[in-house]
């Protein structure tokens, strides 16, 4: 029997902007499973009644009990028949696999704060990680730059997790951002469906991201890129002409800020305005954060993109359910 969606929840179901954790502040945490739980752990103790409790769409089958499942779910009809406790799980939640991509190149190195994107991209990373594991979710790891750095398959078994947080805390080693490469990687190897989150700062060619993207909607995966830059980044905070070094390059360039800032931000909307619309064409969730954001709010917004996905798929069965009259 289909199960109603929650209603997607809004930030006013948050007790209140006090209640995040200032990412300079998270970032002194040096554990990143720590960084990570504190996260997951200040957003659930933040939400009333928690809107989040299943994603699921569709009963599909009965697993055993194991300790911290939700009671809500026990199925009492069956436990009167077999004297054993059993959870009911649903489609989303026995299919669930989920890839984080995370970007390791140079650019990432790149912060006018206390830390860089790359910090910042690594603990959103681990934060969904620790979030999915924690819901019993299948997840894996690609970190790449030119090339794949490091590639976890999506599982669900004891000890995943700490193989994630490692690989999540090498440091940057590559140059140059090749989103093609690791794109290609998942579509050769994820042969079931899944989902698919790109975090990186997307400063790459549109053209051959969305033709790589694009493969992947047309596999049946669903797909979210998180966007994360520098406040530096996205309004030129920059006042004084001095030599500014391509990270991923090495090419020097001097620059006045003054005479360069309109240029600059023109260009950079231009390419934010790209990016949109490639989402926006290929059915893509699409979320863009500045690195001075609370962690909190990203790990929100994922949870709104899986209740939105759980919609579109539930509106799916329901159209396929239901024979069309003729007139």
């Amino acid at each position: 029997m289909p199960r109603k969606l929650p209603d997607a929840p809004s930030r006013a179901a948050i007790d209140s902007p006090t209640s995040f954790i200032d990412p300079a502040a998270l970032m002194r945490i040096k554990n990143l499973q720590l960084r990570a739980k504190a996260v997951v752990e200040g957003v659930f103790s933040g939400l009333h009644r928690s809107p989040y409790h299943g994603f699921s769409v569709e009963f599909s089958e009965y697993r055993q009990y194991t300790s911290g499942d939700d009671l809500r779910f026990l199925d009492w009809r069956l436990f009167a028949r077999s004297d054993r406790f059993y959870i009911k799980r649903f489609e989303d939640e026995t299919n669930l696999r989920c890839y984080l991509l995370v970007d390791a190149s140079r650019s990432m190195g790149f912060g006018s704060l206390t830390y860089d994107k790359g910090e910042y991209a690594r603990t959103a990373a681990a934060t969904l990680a620790y979030f999915l594991a924690a819901q019993r979710d299948a997840v894996g790891l690609v970190t790449f730059d030119e090339r794949i750095q490091e590639y976890l398959p999506a599982r669900y078994r004891p000890g995943q997790l700490h193989r994630i947080m490692l690989a999540l805390g090498r440091a940057l080693a590559g140059r140059a951002t090749d989103l093609g490469v690791p794109l290609e990687q998942i579509a050769r190897t994820a042969s079931k469906r899944g989902l698919i989150v790109l975090i990186s700062d997307l400063l790459a060619p549109i053209d051959a991201l969305e033709t790589q993207l694009g493969y992947l909607r047309s596999r049946g995966h669903d797909v979210m890129l998180m966007r994360v830059l520098d406040p530096a980044e996205i309004d030129f905070r920059f006042e004084n002409a001095a030599q500014f070094e391509d990270l991923e390059s090495g090419r020097q360039l001097y620059v006045d800020p003054p005479a360069a800032r309109q240029r600059y931000l023109e260009q950079f909307t231009a390419h934010a305005a790209a990016i949109v619309r490639a989402c926006n064409r290929l059915g893509i969730d699409y979320y863009q954060f500045a690195t001075d954001r609370p962690l909190e709010l990203a790990l929100f917004d994922f949870l709104n993109s899986r209740l939105r996905r759980g919609r579109r798929s539930l509106r799916r069965r329901r159209a396929v359910a239901t024979p069309h009259r003729s007139s």
